[in-house]
């Protein structure tokens, strides 16, 4: 059976007979791989054109008619020198790009309108200094009125209806103010005008337009490139599985192409796509992605897997089956469901000020023209001073202050190794004071390792090393890396799921389990200090030696941990593994407060204790087993290589092999949050500046608009310090009721 990917599957047909692919690029390192991988595939028959999007680094293959063939494209790709994987928009990722392609347009409406309505008023303000005639200033304002209007009634759109559902729900956001500032800008302009008054307001209620947009646009393209980067990440890692077909082809289709009955091939090395039931084959699995559990299971025909463990031994065919309602996946989404219901209470900060921030600007409008009626100013004059107090407040500087660092901070914290996936992620990190850890895969290395090398004799770990090369198997790969050996051993047969035997000097030699290696009682004293670890024997003639292969401590696990405990943060660890392997890794990183042998529910019921103690906790992990407590911690994080699951529940993920990004989410979280602060009380020091001087009648709805977008560039240059230095260090506070910690679950 050979292998290919079936590409037909992610091809998307439009209404009028033609295709499109898009394709997720590994290799692509500069500006000139555009035009190198546009110009390659132009020849390709049928093709009709190629678009690669550098920044998320995605082709986009177009074809016309019914001449579509991906399969070419991808060749002359790799003749190339890149590597393309086929890649497909998730719901969420579709239904962003249109929003942000509409608040883009709005964008670019409402600066065209203000670049040409400034123009004109220009003209007026020299013209009302100098001898413009009324005739002429009234031909201006009614071309400012021609140009503005409809290109407000059009960009305006965002605030206009958010205000609508605002106003239908009863609630008050700064939609309401914004809209009813512009709403009433024009309306006096309109009567200005009319009356061929000297002065209009069409580019006041054109430029806060613009600004506002601007702001909204940086927050919707903050969030739309991490969960684009994200997808392409998750593209890149081939998330595919083998389809076994009838005539016994083996196809490679994207995971949520698999229905219910259809049989899935599960290679030695492979994670498990899909729940299933083994219907061929014998394997051991493991399931530490799953449930943290680091010993092995083993599984033969009939025997039931779950997606997202490690198939480590021989060749499996899996019938895909959904879950049962009592089976682990249904337990963890059940689980899931209730904690994101309980997150989704959280309000942003930018939200809590609005809630605030509206009434008062209504208020002040309000009180402001009661003001100035009862000390007797006539109608006109009362309704233009509101306006000014109206614009003068209107949140535009409220508006870009949290955007506007979420975009710096988003890019400084991407630099650090932390891709954020939600758009409240620095918020809820900054927040929090407790730091509950996993301990598979997320404190120890996603890929196992030898770890008493230095106790094996030089010539018998060389030897390991070469027969390893031959093998794919996980643990093979284990013994291979790191290793000094560059070539595998000639003529090496492997026996799946039992080990590797080669001639060498005219001798066997053989790497492989203790029975595949007759070493019993070698592997047995072997394992008497390092009970948690798997053993892989070699073995030359008589000669023989035990390698220990467990999953490492991370390089910097004790670095970081110290570095979290400085910055104030309480740190436990919580796992699904054994008590044994769990104890030795918080001692090993200097964590005194550890839980063994917890399930999904487990790790959610500790982290409502922490809650209801008062703290905030930051949850990192990566397992399937992990999702639910993701879910519920105040703010949680997770490793690229974690399931999906886990990714989906983090509201950062961290890129590489490292625990140290965690650190530097906390870090550059804090800045980020601090200077959030600090623009939301530039804000209202701008406020309380310019409010008592609108009210006094001292401010046009001109020198208003023209005052709030000084503020609003105040706020965005304060967000750029976001992208330099790290957040201050306070003194760890002391632990609260966490010593009972220290046990196993049973």
């Amino acid at each position: 059976m050979t292998d290919r990917i079936d590409y037909s599957a992610f091809v998307r047909r439009d209404g009028e007979g033609g295709a499109a692919l898009e394709l997720a690029m590994d290799g692509v390192t500069c500006a000139a791989c555009i035009g190198d991988i546009e110009r390659g595939v132009a020849s390709v028959p049928g093709l009709g054109s190629a678009r690669l999007n550098y920044t998320l680094r995605r082709l986009t293959l177009r074809w016309e008619g019914e001449a579509c063939d991906p399969h070419a494209v991808v060749e002359r790709l790799e003749r190339l020198g890149y590597k393309a994987y086929p890649f497909t928009r998730s719901r969420e990722e579709e239904i962003e790009a249109a929003e942000m392609r509409w608040l883009l347009r709005c964008v670019g409406v409402g600066a065209f309108a203000t670049m040409n309505v400034m123009l004109l008023s220009v003209s007026v303000w020299s013209g009302n200094a100098t001898d413009i005639d009324p005739e002429t200033r009234d031909l201006f304002h009614w071309i400012s009125a021609l140009i503005a209007i409809p290109a407000i009634a059009y960009a305006g759109q965002p605030f206009f209806l958010g205000a609508w559902r605002s106003i239908r729900a009863r609630a008050m956001t700064m939609d309401v103010p914004i809209s009813l500032g512009v709403c009433l800008a024009i309306a006096l302009s309109l009567y200005e005008t009319l009356h061929s008054q000297s002065h209009a307001y069409f580019d006041s209620a054109a430029m806060l337009l613009t600004f506002l947009l601007a702001g909204r646009a940086l927050d919707g393209m903050m969030r739309r490139k991490t969960r684009a980067v994200a997808g392409n990440l998750l593209a890149l890692r081939g998330e595919i599985a083998r389809r076994v077909d009838p005539d016994g082809s083996v196809v490679e289709v994207p995971i949520l192409a698999i229905k219910p009955g259809d049989h899935v091939l599960v290679r030695p090395g492979d994670r498990v796509p899909v729940d299933g039931v083994v219907t061929e084959g014998a394997s051991q699995i493991d399931a530490s992605l799953v449930t943290g559990e680091t010993l092995t299971q083993a599984v033969g025909v009939d025997g039931e897997v779950h997606a997202g463990t490690l198939n480590i031994g021989g060749t499996l065919t899996i019938r895909a089956a959904q879950a049962a309602e009592n089976s682990l996946v249904a337990e963890v989404n059940r689980l899931m469901d209730e904690a994101l219901a309980s997150r989704s209470t959280y309000v942003r900060i930018a939200d809590r000020a609005a809630r605030l921030y509206s009434p008062v600007v209504h208020c002040a409008a309000l009180m402001t023209a009661i003001g100035w009626l009862a000390m007797g100013a006539g109608p006109h004059m009362a309704i233009v001073t509101a306006i000014a107090v109206l614009i003068i407040t209107c949140p535009c500087a409220l508006g870009l202050a949290v955007p506007a660092v979420q975009v710096v901070a988003s890019g400084a914290l991407f630099r650090s190794g932390v891709l954020l996936t939600a758009g409240d992620g620095i918020e809820r990190i900054a927040a929090c004071d407790t730091v509950v850890l996993d301990k598979t895969g997320t404190l120890t290395s996603p890929e196992a390792r030898v770890t008493n090398r230095a106790a094996i004799d030089a010539d018998l770990l060389t030897l390991a090393t070469r027969l390893a090369l031959s093998s794919s198997h996980p643990l093979a790969r284990a013994v291979a890396r790191d290793g000094a050996a560059l070539a595998p051993v000639p003529g090496a047969v492997e026996e799946p799921g039992r080990g590797i035997r080669a001639i060498v000097d005219r001798l066997e030699v053989r790497l492989g389990s203790a029975e595949f290696c007759d070493a019993a009682l070698e592997t047995a004293i072997a394992l008497a200090g390092e009970p948690d670890a798997t053993p892989i024997v070699v073995r030359r003639g008589a000669e023989s030696a035990v390698l220990l292969v467990r999953q490492a401590l991370k390089d910097d696990a004790r670095e970081t941990v110290a570095a979290l405990k400085a910055l104030g943060l309480t740190v436990l660890v919580v796992s699904g593994d054994r008590e044994g392997p769990v104890r030795r890794a918080a001692e090993a990183i200097g964590v005194a407060a550890w839980r063994a042998g917890c399930r999904p529910g487990d790790k959610v019921a500790i982290l409502e204790g922490l809650k209801r103690e008062g703290r905030r906790v930051l949850m990192v992990g990566d397992g399937l087993n992990d999702a639910p407590a993701l879910a519920a911690a105040h703010a949680s994080l997770s490793p690229i290589q974690a399931s999906h699951a886990a990714q989906g529940c983090a509201d950062a993920l961290l890129l590489g092999e490292r625990l140290r990004p965690a650190l530097d989410a906390v870090r550059l979280s804090r800045r980020a949050l601090g200077l959030m602060r600090q623009n939301l009380w530039i804000s209202v020091a701008y406020n309380l500046v310019a409010v008592p001087l609108a009210v006094a009648g001292f401010v046009t709805p001109l020198v208003a608009a023209a005052a709030m977008s000084g503020s609003s560039v105040i706020v965005t240059l304060n967000a750029l310090r976001a992208q330099a230095g790290t957040g201050a260090r306070p003194q760890p506070a002391a632990p609260r009721g966490l010593p009972e910690l220290r046990e196993a679950h049973s």
